[in-house]
């Protein structure tokens, strides 16, 4: 393989690397949010699950920013398709997002009932929208999204909100917050005791049968789904400009990297037996810690199907297809792919380094008795 073609595989690698990094360690708190007014009978159990994720989540924010940023220095056109055309579903994420600073920081500065039930349910919509955003964002990707350039790489795009929300990008939506659940229930199993960790298990049992189920409903759309097929393009070391290609569709398209590369059914496999790990701990309320591995596998499988099945689309243009956007004419120049892989060998693993160490010092579970005595500090 040529230079620019390896970069380019490097690139597309560490997008996958850094979006299953924000679906498994900014999923949890997501979850636990969403779980929060469920397995929280009492005004203490819900600032028990809060306080599981309090500490962190602020820090698990640092893979959106990291995945938005590689989007922006090394696929800038991806970026600037799915930023303008996903403009509204993104204003939406951002103000859903807001939610949770606020929630995290106002729920315990009065006592009333009525205010703090708001606050829980601010958390829950701040935790139940972008998981499920996120998720239809994904069904876009797969079935096309609208857009064209013309001769000169202007972009438009013709979609809208609301048609982003359509049959299949929901369905993927759901797959999505089922799974941030069932992650979301196994992360506050690790961190509670007693009752609420019994509610969180069955929570993350249930949630799990359902992700399994959803999953692999979407398999079977998926395969009668139109998918798009490179016929004819530049070259893996070519310009990048998507004009020089062309693109057909097919049916059962999306399957099409699994004939080719059977092994890769692999990544599919690792969301089935991760989903069905979790189950099966959680029913026998054992290791919770691995069962929030196994559940992190589960997610990472997940996402990795989405990745797999496109390559080597990055977004497909139903409007257009040959106007789609390719891991091969779509990214930065050699030189500032080069130049962003050295500073990810050197600040990623500082980040991961830190993020170990807060975990390490944050070990151990919160209880009702760790509220009561840090009553005026915890959230």
């Amino acid at each position: 393989m040529n230079e620019y073609e390896v970069f380019r595989l490097i690139w597309w690698a560490l997008l996958g690397v850094l979006l299953i990094g924000l679906a498994v360690m900014d999923g949890f708190d997501l979850g636990a949010a969403m779980l929060m007014p469920f397995i929280g009978k009492t005004d203490a159990e819900r600032r028990v699950v809060i306080n599981t994720v309090g500490p962190v989540w602020e820090g698990n924010q640092v893979w959106l920013i990291l995945g938005g940023g590689a989007i922006f220095a090394a696929w800038p056109m991806l970026y600037a398709v799915s930023f303008s055309g996903f403009y509204f579903a993104i204003l939406l994420l951002l103000l859903s997002l807001i939610l949770r600073p606020v929630g995290f920081k106002y729920r315990s500065k009065l006592h009333g009932t009525k205010w703090r039930n708001f606050w829980d349910g601010a958390l829950f919509v701040g935790g139940l929208v972008p998981a499920l955003v996120y998720g239809v964002a994904f069904g876009n990707v797969l079935q096309g999204v609208p857009f064209s350039f013309d001769d000169t790489l202007r972009m438009t795009y013709t979609g809208s909100l609301l048609g982003l929300f359509n049959p299949f990008a929901l369905l993927c939506g759901l797959i999505s917050v089922s799974m941030l659940v069932m992650h979301g229930g196994a992360y506050v199993a690790c961190k509670t005791e007693g009752f609420l960790r019994a509610r969180a298990q069955k929570a993350a049992t249930y949630a799990g049968i359902l992700t399994i189920l959803l999953f692999a409903a979407a398999g079977v759309w998926a395969s009668q789904l139109d998918g798009y097929v490179v016929q004819k393009f530049a070259g893996t070391d070519g310009p990048s400009n998507m004009l020089l290609k062309t693109v057909t569709l097919a049916p059962g398209g999306l399957f099409t990297n699994y004939h080719i590369a059977p092994y890769t059914m692999i990544v599919p496999a690792i969301a089935f037996l991760g989903a069905v790990a979790t189950i099966a701990l959680t029913r026998a309320a054992k290791m919770p810690g691995v069962t929030f591995i196994t559940s992190g596998l589960a997610v990472a499988g997940i996402i990795g199907t989405a990745g797999v099945s496109l390559f080597p689309f990055m977004l497909p243009s139903s409007s257009v297809p040959n106007d789609s956007l390719i891991v091969w004419d779509t990214s930065s120049s050699l030189l500032t792919l080069q130049i962003m892989l050295v500073a990810t060998i050197i600040f990623l693993p500082i980040i991961l380094a830190y993020t170990s160490w807060i975990y390490y010092v944050l070990r151990g579970p919160v209880t009702l008795a760790t509220i009561a005595r840090d009553d005026h500090t915890a959230y």
